[in-house]
């Protein structure tokens, strides 16, 4: 009797990549070389046009980003990229740092702002908060994904009794407004959590929440 055939193993994770932009091409070779030997994958750029024409790593990343650059400023290129939502995690780095620079990276998403000269042991530790900031979001991305999905197989029904469910209003609430039972309700309910895999009423909640589901007659998001 043949067996079938065994399943393809699973594709390993590609190692979390850091980029790096400094104008100084020895340092950047030296937190390369550091980056290197503590597991990461890295890449060197000279200029912001380079990072912003690059392709996104597959897997977690985030940018060293040099405060004072020959052409550009890197604050300014770290608020671009936050701007536009097509960055990754950014820890600036600077000889010159101060409070109001400081602020601003920080109210810019910066996950850590170093001074040169630094150590390795405090920027490894900024690399593994940005690397697992960003793999944090990549999952909650990949979630909403799926629930997205999920919610375009609820019929009408599902999704009005789905959106006053989180809410907050009770069966015969809903069943009130929609002009239908209880034990309908009910039906509907239990379609909906079903179909998004919510084993709880929580976790519809929560799907809701996610997916920005909204209840037009009560005019905010489901909550």
């Amino acid at each position: 009797m043949t067996r079938p055939a065994a399943a393809p193993a699973p594709a390993p994770a590609p190692d979390p990549e850091v980029w790096i932009l400094d104008d100084d091409s020895g340092l950047r070779g030296a937190l390369e070389a550091l980056l290197v030997s503590a597991g990461y994958a890295a890449r060197q750029f000279e200029t912001a046009a380079a990072v912003l024409a690059a392709a996104r790593p597959p897997g977690p990343a985030c940018l060293l980003l040099d405060v004072r650059l020959r052409a550009e400023s890197g604050l300014d290129l770290h608020e671009r990229m936050a701007r536009e939502g097509t960055g990754m995690p950014v820890i600036l780095m600077s000889a010159f740092g101060d409070i109001p620079m400081t602020v601003r990276a920080m109210r810019a998403g910066a996950v850590d702002f170093l001074e040169k000269p630094f150590r390795d042991e405090a920027l490894l530790s900024a690399v593994q908060a940005a690397v697992r900031r960003d793999a944090e979001a990549a999952a909650l991305r990949a979630e909403a994904a799926a629930l997205a999905r999920r919610h375009e197989t609820l019929s009408e029904r599902e999704r009005e009794v789905m959106a006053l469910v989180a809410a907050g209003l009770m069966n015969k609430q809903i069943a009130g407004r929609l002009g239908l039972s209880v034990a309908t309700v009910k039906i509907h309910r239990g379609a909906a959590m079903r179909k998004m895999a919510a084993p709880s009423l929580a976790d519809l909640v929560r799907a809701a929440e996610i997916l920005g589901v909204r209840d037009p007659a009560l005019g905010r998001h489901a909550t």
